[in-house]
C-alpha cells in the first residue's frame, strides 16, 4: 500500500527513534487506538473505562493469549469453533489450555451457505459457560457471513446459555469494503452488555502480515472497570512468559494511520486525517478487485454451463471462497490443472485476476464434468 510506504519512510527518519524494549503489552497509543476501529469513537465500554487493548503477536496472537487467560483464571474448559474454521483455531485452543473443543453446524454444502438450523441448535445444546468462537465479518474459510436478523438471534442463544463470545477479527473492512459496517456485530453485542474478547489482525487490513500486528480487545460489563486493571496485569505475566513484548515497527505503522488529530493536537487538522481516508480508500479499492474476481468467474462458469449452481461465489465475502468440490475433485484440478486449494475447497479470490480467471474457470468446468464424488 503506497501510504504505509509514506509512514515508513516518516518514522524511519525521526532521530528520535530507538530499538528499546517496548511495555509487555506494546505502545500504549496502539493499544488506545485499536478498540476504537472496532468498538467505535463513541463506545460507551471505552469511554467508561471498562474495556481496554493490549498489542499482540498479530491476530493469533491474541487468540493464544485469551485462550491461556481464559483457562488459567477463569476455568473455561469447553470451545465451540464453527465447522469449518480457520484451521489454526484448534491447535491454538488446544494449546492454550482447552480440554473439550467442539464444533457448530455452519456450512450447509447443499445450499453452499450457512447452515443457521443447525448452528443455533448446536448452541443451544452447548454447555453454559463455553466460549464460542464466532468470526465478526468475512468469514474464513467459507465466505458466507450472518445477517444481523441472525446475529440477533444468535445472541439471545448466547444470553440465555451464558455463552462467552470470542470474536475473530482478522478481516475488518475486506467484507463490505466499509470499517464501521464490518465491526457491526461486534457493537451490537456490546450494545447488548455482553463481556467478550476480540482478536484484531491489522495484518490484511493494512497488509503489515509480516509486521506481526494485532490486539486483543477485551470489553467487560457495567460496574467492571476495576476488574480491565487486574487483567491487564495478568496478560501481563502471559506476554512475559511467552515472548516478553510484541515488536514496535508495525505498531508504530498502524498507530500514525488510526492517531485522531483531534486527540493528537487539539483538534488542529493535519495530513493524518487525508492518510486515514487514504487508508480507507485504499481498502475499498482493493475489496472492490476481490468482489469483480468473483463476478467474473462466476460468469464464466456460467458461461461454460458449468453444472450445478454457482451464485455461492458471489454471495460469499471476504478473501475466500469455499468452491463445494469434493477432496476428490480438488486433487484432480490439482494435478491436471496445477490449480491449487485446500482439501475442502477454500480458494483464495485475491489469486484471480483478468489473466487467469477463465482458465480456472475451465479447469473447474473440467474437474465438475469429469470428477463425481
Amino acid at each position: 500500500m503506497p501510504f504505509i510506504q509514506k509512514i515508513e519512510q516518516q518514522i524511519t527518519a525521526d532521530p528520535n527513534l530507538d530499538h528499546e524494549y517496548q511495555w509487555f503489552l506494546g505502545i500504549e497509543k496502539f493499544n488506545k487506538l485499536a478498540p476504537r476501529l472496532i468498538l467505535g469513537e463513541d463506545s460507551p465500554a471505552l469511554l467508561g473505562g471498562r474495556a481496554f487493548g493490549s498489542q499482540t503477536l498479530s491476530g493469533n496472537g491474541a487468540l493464544r493469549m485469551a485462550t491461556e487467560f481464559l483457562v488459567r483464571h477463569l476455568n473455561y474448559k469447553t470451545v465451540y469453533m464453527s465447522n469449518p474454521t480457520w484451521d489454526n483455531h484448534r491447535l491454538v485452543f488446544r494449546y492454550g489450555g482447552f480440554t473439550d473443543l467442539k464444533y457448530y453446524r455452519y456450512w450447509d454444502p447443499a445450499t453452499r451457505g450457512v447452515d443457521f438450523t443447525g448452528m443455533l441448535e448446536d448452541l443451544k445444546k452447548a454447555p453454559k459457560n463455553s466460549v464460542i468462537v464466532l468470526h465478526m465479518c468475512a468469514h474464513n474459510p467459507t465466505g458466507c457471513d450472518l445477517t444481523r436478523e441472525q446475529w440477533t438471534m444468535v445472541a439471545d442463544v448466547l444470553e440465555e446459555r451464558n455463552l462467552f463470545p470470542f470474536i475473530d477479527a482478522a478481516y475488518q473492512g475486506f467484507a463490505s469494503g466499509d470499517l464501521d459496517k464490518d465491526a457491526w456485530p461486534v457493537r451490537y453485542l456490546v450494545d447488548r452488555g455482553f463481556e467478550l474478547f476480540i482478536a484484531q489482525s491489522f495484518s490484511k487490513s493494512m497488509a503489515l502480515y509480516s509486521e506481526r500486528v494485532g490486539c486483543l480487545t477485551v470489553v467487560l460489563g457495567e460496574g467492571h472497570a476495576q476488574d480491565a486493571i487486574n487483567m491487564s496485569s495478568q496478560l501481563v505475566l502471559i506476554a512475559r512468559a511467552m515472548y516478553i513484548c510484541p515488536p514496535k515497527h508495525g505498531a508504530l505503522v498502524v498507530s500514525t494511520i488510526l492517531s485522531d488529530p483531534a486527540l493528537r493536537e487539539e483538534c488542529d487538522l493535519c495530513i493524518m486525517y487525508l492518510l486515514r481516508n487514504y487508508r480507507k480508500k485504499c481498502l475499498k479499492i482493493m475489496n472492490d478487485r476481490i468482489q469483480d474476481m468473483r463476478k467474473a468467474l462466476n460468469e464464466s462458469l456460467v458461461k461454460l454451463g458449468t453444472p450445478g449452481n454457482w451464485d455461492h461465489v458471489l454471495t460469499q465475502l471476504g478473501m475466500f471462497s469455499f468452491l463445494g468440490l469434493t477432496p476428490r475433485q480438488v486433487e484432480y484440478i490439482k494435478k491436471k490443472h496445477h490449480i491449487h486449494m485446500l482439501s475442502n475447497s477454500r480458494a483464495n479470490m485475491c489469486g484471480l485476476n483478468d489473466k487467469n480467471v477463465d482458465r480456472v474457470a475451465e479447469a473447474i468446468y473440467d474437474t465438475v464434468v469429469n470428477v463425481h464424488g
